[in-house]
């Protein structure tokens, strides 16, 4: 069984956290067998269970048990890699926090986020179960206040989420989340998660540039594939953003891109429910929204770019993702907008 890491950058942060009481975080971290040098290096990562390790010691220092929540105060984008800067380039809220349940392997391999609507607004869980309770609730804090403001910084400080639910017990002094997050918060509740209204979550962002957001995803695919070799899915994805615009996309093509039999390809992708012909589909899908946000392409560029030969055949396929052609959906956006 694999070991689950996560990206040493992210350390920067909880050394700040640390550093903010007066403790010795380089010490710490060695007393759990990280090299401090490591937090400077993009593409190093370390085992989640030392960060634990050090959580847990802070926490036995640190007299303020909603101390995770200071992560909103330590981060920078940069601390999560190609993500972070995807993140502050994303279109809306809703693409952004797109990107991150997506990429969310690549911060850390012991938790996972996913993405679900809600009468209330988009809802984000953070799935993260570690042996120790304590420590959990103080690396669930720990995300989701850093999510948190990374929404802010996107969006403006004054934005507030529809509401809050955290699993923990109610603690005694609710009042540091209820100073962060000002809304209602909810204890005891099946799951953490963070719900933003869709009038926040669908606004079009001042920071929003596609291009530099595109750039970024190819890098993340990359770094994805990069990060399980095993991850078939994640690696023909990766070569499919490359190859799409080309026409190049056969099954063929992608097995000998992989160095292995279609066969074998075949196999694999099954193990993952999915057929070769499905994986395009969805490829194209995906990149075809995104794509349609950007005024700059034309509906023909757009057919070029996934590979179509004809625009008819993009229009065909459009509206069996969606329901709509990509005018329809293209207009429907701007008066979102």
């Amino acid at each position: 069984m694999m070991i689950p890491t996560t990206l040493a950058t992210l350390g920067q942060i909880v050394t700040g956290i640390i550093d903010m009481y007066g403790l010795d975080s380089t010490a710490m971290l060695k007393r759990h067998g990280i090299d401090p040098a490591l937090l400077r290096d993009p593409d190093a990562r370390i085992p989640s269970g030392a960060w634990d390790d050090v959580t847990r010691e802070a926490a036995e220092h640190i007299p303020d048990p909603a101390f995770g929540l200071l992560a909103a105060r330590c981060w920078h984008p940069s601390n999560l890699g190609a993500l972070g800067y995807a993140w502050l380039t994303s279109s809306t809220l809703r693409t952004a926090l797109g990107r991150l349940v997506r990429y969310w392997r690549l911060l850390g391999e012991a938790s996972s986020g996913r993405l679900d609507e809600t009468s209330a607004g988009l809802m984000l869980v953070v799935d993260r179960q570690a042996p120790d309770p304590a420590t959990n609730e103080i690396v669930v804090d720990f995300a989701m206040s850093l999510v948190m403001d990374m929404c802010r910084m996107n969006a403006g400080s004054t934005l507030r989420p529809a509401a809050i639910h955290l699993h923990r017990a109610r603690p005694k002094d609710r009042g540091a989340y209820r100073r962060f997050y000002g809304c209602a918060v909810h204890f005891d509740a099946d799951e953490d998660a963070i719900t933003l209204s869709y009038k926040d979550v669908d606004r079009t962002l001042p920071s929003s540039n596609r291009q530099i957001a595109a750039t970024m995803d190819r890098i993340l695919v990359e770094r994805l594939a990069e990060l399980d070799k095993s991850d078939v899915v994640a690696r023909c994805q990766a070569h499919l953003l490359e190859q799409l615009s080309s026409g190049d996309v056969s099954e063929d093509a992608m097995a000998e891109q992989l160095h292995m039999s279609r066969r074998t390809l075949q196999r694999k992708l099954a193990d993952s429910d999915l057929t070769y012909k499905q994986l395009v589909d969805d490829t194209r899908r995906d990149l075809a929204m995104r794509h349609l946000d950007d005024p700059r392409h034309s509906i023909t560029d757009v057919t070029f770019l996934l590979g179509f030969s004809q625009q008819s055949a993009f229009t065909r396929a459009f509206k069996r993702w969606t329901g709509m052609s990509p005018s329809e959906y293209r207009a429907q956006r701007s008066v979102s907008a």
